[in-house]
């Protein structure tokens, strides 16, 4: 989101950028006019509740932890409107500006990142729980989507609804999805597109961008890279706290196939201590910077991530815990460049078993390579913003 609004800011737009305040440093130093939307606290409470990463409670957790932040997302869309013609793009929670767009009939544009939330009867994707033939996930789905996306959001959305005179909505994974236009940034050969995806859907490509990347890499990451053999690159995502289990897995990984390994996250309490010489910790280092110096990327299965490795042409293991995870490693397997584990029976040797044949199979590195081959224009940005703008152009005329 951050380097599409950068794009569109440098190709002379007016752009706002609304986020949590503890992503409020990172925008507001490259530039952009930025708004909160929540408090640093709001996101430490967030992320510091197990349920957010639980594969079945995850959606409700993080719907109600959003939810006393729509009001000031709807607030922004109709102020901005006073100041003349705008257009809104929001993700899949974004619920405070698609109520705006029906109240005031703005255009707002629903971004994808991730096809998991492109909900197909045709080509269902892997959501937690969903197992068995396309039949059987299209039950699931219309049971998960009634018992549990609905009863979570429709209850308090209606309410609101209704006191701005809007009528009640529901299936409200079709509803996310806006006339207005339905962006996909991600492509064809990694989600194809399906008969039932909902009008107006645009299709580019991964973003593939990353903060400070033109800083270059850090000079500690930089003297361990050249210190020996690739390493094993390890991360249960940027704002897991709950990874000790993961990265004691990956410790006892590392001793096994012999391996050099860099543990990445903001919270170091999470890694054990007294690492051997031939692992260290990072709290941040711009993976497309990193991954083309490592062996394998083993992670929780987040798209950006993800996508990284697929650029940098390594196998990969994801160890998913909840959200997109589980539709993101599916794809990964059919693609034959990686693997995927359960993170509730993870253990070091288990990981080792894993890791071995992936580092040594032809095949593996033959689909990696070809893989890395389409994704060396990364031109995700640019695409999406050319889309966007036509449907600016669109909009005014």
């Amino acid at each position: 989101m951050l380097g599409l609004a950068l794009e569109l800011q440098r190709r002379g737009n007016d752009v706002l950028f609304a986020t949590n305040a503890h992503y409020l440093p990172i925008a507001q130093s490259e530039g952009l006019e930025c708004e909160p939307l929540g408090t640093e606290q709001d996101f430490q409470n967030c992320i510091r509740h197990p349920d957010l990463w639980h594969p079945f409670r995850s959606f409700r957790y993080l719907y109600q932890s959003l939810q006393p932040m729509l009001q000031r997302q709807y607030d922004l869309h109709v102020e901005r409107r006073q100041r003349g013609p705008l257009i809104g793009i929001t993700n899949c929670l974004g619920m405070g500006a698609f109520v705006a767009r029906d109240r005031w009939h703005l255009p707002v544009i629903t971004l994808h990142v991730q096809p998991a939330v492109l909900w197909s009867d045709v080509q269902p994707p892997k959501l937690p729980g969903f197992a068995g033939p396309r039949w059987m996930r299209r039950a699931l789905h219309r049971m998960g989507e009634r018992f549990v996306i609905d009863a979570t959001v429709c209850p308090s959305l209606n309410r609101w609804r209704h006191e701005l005179g809007l009528g009640s909505v529901s299936k409200i994974s079709r509803w996310w999805n806006s006339p207005s236009g339905v962006l996909c940034m991600f492509p064809s050969w990694y989600s194809e597109p399906q008969t039932d995806w909902p009008a107006g859907w645009m299709q580019t490509d991964f973003p593939l961008w990353n903060h400070r990347s033109d800083e270059g890499m850090p000079d500690a990451v930089a003297s361990f890279l050249a210190g020996g053999d690739k390493p094993l690159v390890f991360t249960p995502g940027s704002a897991n706290i709950h990874g000790r289990d993961f990265f004691q897995a990956a410790l006892e990984a590392c001793r096994i196939l012999k391996r050099r390994g860099i543990f990445l996250t903001e919270f170091p309490d999470q890694v054990p201590k007294d690492l051997p010489d031939s692992l260290m910790h990072a709290r941040y280092v711009p993976l497309d910077l990193l991954l083309q110096h490592a062996a394998a990327f083993i992670h929780h299965g987040g798209i950006g991530s993800t996508s990284q490795a697929m650029h940098a042409g390594i196998p990969q293991i994801i160890v998913p815990w909840a959200h997109d995870q589980f539709d993101n490693a599916e794809r990964i397997c059919k693609l034959h460049i990686g693997e995927t584990l359960s993170v509730r029976a993870l253990t070091g040797s288990q990981l080792a078993r894993a890791l071995d044949p992936l580092l040594r199979s032809d095949l593996t590195r033959s689909a990696c390579q070809t893989i890395a081959r389409r994704m060396a224009d990364r031109t995700g940005i640019s695409r999406s913003a050319d889309a966007l703008m036509s449907l600016v152009s669109s909009t005014d005329t």
